[in-house]
């Protein structure tokens, strides 16, 4: 039975409009649908009794409230193709608006995509308005905007900015495109990034699309497609803002500019690399607006935020954060300045970027390209009559030697390094070739880290037993029963549970941590043995927590995933 004969059943219309409605419907273009609300039939009136006529609820829609990570599960071209669009995720499972519930080849398709994204979907009946409201969001999506995005001002470029050769001096043929949907793909692609809490964006051209990724949460996500044949206006556009040359397209180039979004000022940190399909841009987002963190909010426990505030009240020594790039070193170190007395102390960092501006800190930018280097910019802290330095990164014999002396000489210096753990900080140096004698006295606390995905509220919780509560108790064994009594009792973890509010199941990241403090019987391992064994050994006995035992204790806690326990060592 068709709808229209459905409804003539329910005595909504009489036989003799029926015809008329399919000859409007046809002569027109129109759906029956379209045709019956023009001739008068309320919009939910006519839902509902189709609702009915399918077995299938329909839901009222609100374009706004749909996350752009529910949209990224439906492919544009596919819900433009069947007429669905996805509406919001519910206890893990997707839920999609279809115009018209008895299309078998848009239900296949939705199978398809059910499979591929691992969700489960219910169908919800929608009106055609609904559709194209929420189908907007797409066109938002992929930079294919009509209207001008007045909240959305690109700020001019820091007078510090270094010296560069005007655009207009450009090769013959490189042309600088500015025109307005260029513009406005570029604006879209920024506002978006900074309101879906991205940390990054990815702009990276393949052999038939640019894919545009933001990096949410620790992971990239693609976030639109959009044709090869922007990608060098693209790349223009984000070049002028950061003040890079147009014509160089063989090397690689970085720069910055800042953008006002939703009346917030946001730096954009650029880098530019050649490629074979072309140029890949990658944007570091810095929001000052955010704040420094404290320490509590970083995920540090209690016992660990004692030892960094015992270490931060020493008149001197070495602080080494250790972490891949992205783990959070930056944030802590900022947490750790934090709680610094910056009106006694004279407190100077040189880092690379400067990514927050901190009261009561000279922040100072290295710039390697002229030959002002960590080292070189040390050399010249000593003569500011520093208390504390913070030193960026020691990535050289150079640079550990001088943070290393300025330590000895009555200075606290907190830095990063890079290893796998916090043992591999004594043998990391060594490798740089400073003696064990030198770091013996000075390295006063070692910490690393990285960042976990978050759980969202809506979690769900998982019964601890069998293999489980086993892996658990032998991982727990190895700390020593004085400190493990203040562990807490594995009765239960959480993975993450989708829902309409939080799409993915999490959102923000939070540290894990190990650490050790360097004390008498430290000292003596790193002058004898300084391998990382030992001063593991050593280490743990003395109550410290390995980033597993902190990723299990944070899952018991029902602050992150149990499955992200699995990721450490």
């Amino acid at each position: 039975m068709a709808f229209l004969d459905y409804l003539l059943q329910k005595g909504v219309i009489k036989s003799k409009e029926i015809e008329t409605i399919r000859s409007e419907s046809d002569e027109n273009g129109e759906t029956p649908e379209s045709v019956l609300m023009r001739r008068g039939m309320e919009r939910d009136q006519l839902l509902k009794l189709k609702s009915e006529y399918f077995s299938v609820p329909f839901k009222s829609v609100e374009p706004s409230k749909v996350p752009l990570d529910v949209m990224k599960l439906i492919p544009e071209e596919s819900a433009k193709h069947y007429k669905f669009v996805p509406v919001g995720v519910e206890e893990g499972i997707l839920q999609v608006g279809m115009v018209e519930p008895d299309n078998i080849d848009a239900k296949d398709a939705l199978q398809f995509i059910s499979a591929k994204v691992e969700m489960p979907y219910k169908i919800f009946l929608i009106g055609e308005d609904d559709f194209n409201a929420v189908f907007e969001n797409y066109k938002t999506l992929s930079g294919e905007v009509t209207k001008a995005l007045s909240d959305l001002e690109i700020e001019g470029a820091p007078e510090e900015r270094a010296v560069k050769e005007e655009p207009e001096k450009a090769k013959p043929g490189v042309t600088i495109v500015e025109e307005a949907p260029i513009t406005k793909i570029v604006a879209v692609i920024l506002k978006h990034a900074v309101e879906g809490g991205a940390s990054d964006i990815h702009i990276e051209p393949t052999e038939e699309k640019v894919q545009v990724r933001f990096r949410v949460g620790g992971l990239l996500q693609t976030s639109l497609l959009l044709p090869r044949d922007v990608l060098n206006a693209v790349v223009a556009r984000i070049k002028v803002l950061a003040g890079l040359r147009l014509d160089e397209k063989r090397k690689p180039q970085d720069g910055s500019f800042s953008a006002r979004i939703e009346k917030r000022k946001i730096d954009f940190r650029v880098s530019t690399l050649p490629t074979y399909y072309g140029e890949k841009v990658v944007m570091r987002i810095l929001d000052p607006g955010m704040g420094i963190k404290k320490l509590e909010e970083t995920g540090l426990t209690k016992r660990g935020i004692e030892m960094i505030r015992s270490a931060l009240h020493l008149p001197f020594g070495l602080i080494l954060l250790t972490g891949p790039t992205g783990s959070g070193k930056t944030t802590t170190l900022y947490a750790m300045l934090n709680e610094l007395n910056r009106e006694v102390d004279n407190v100077v960092s040189l880092e690379d970027p400067v990514e927050y501006l901190i009261k009561g800190v000279s922040q100072s930018q290295v710039r390697p390209e002229i030959g002002y280097t960590f080292a070189t910019g040390l050399r010249s802290i000593f003569r500011q009559d520093p208390d504390i330095i913070l030193v960026g990164e020691i990535r050289d014999k150079e640079t550990a030697t001088l943070a290393i002396q300025a330590a000895l000489t009555g200075h606290l210096v907190l830095s990063t390094i890079h290893t796998n753990n916090a043992a591999g900080v004594v043998p990391r140096l060594v490798d740089m070739g400073i003696d064990p004698y030198l770091i013996a006295p000075t390295l006063v606390l070692a910490v690393a880290q990285r960042l976990v995905p978050v759980l969202c509220e809506e979690k769900k919780a998982i019964p601890v037993e069998g293999a489980m509560k086993e892996m658990i108790d032998r991982q727990f064994a190895e700390i020593p029963a004085e400190f493990r009594k203040d562990l807490p009792k594995p009765t239960q973890v959480y993975e993450a549970e989708p829902s309409s509010t939080c799409p993915s199941g999490t959102r923000g990241r939070v540290g894990v941590y190990e650490m050790f403090a360097v004390d008498k019987e430290m000292e003596r391992v790193i002058l004898e043995n300084p391998v990382e064994e030992e001063i593991l050994k050593v280490a743990r006995k003395k109550g410290m927590l390995a980033m597993k035992d902190d990723a299990l204790v944070k899952a018991i806690e029902g602050k992150i995933s149990f499955l992200e326990v699995n990721r450490f060592e």
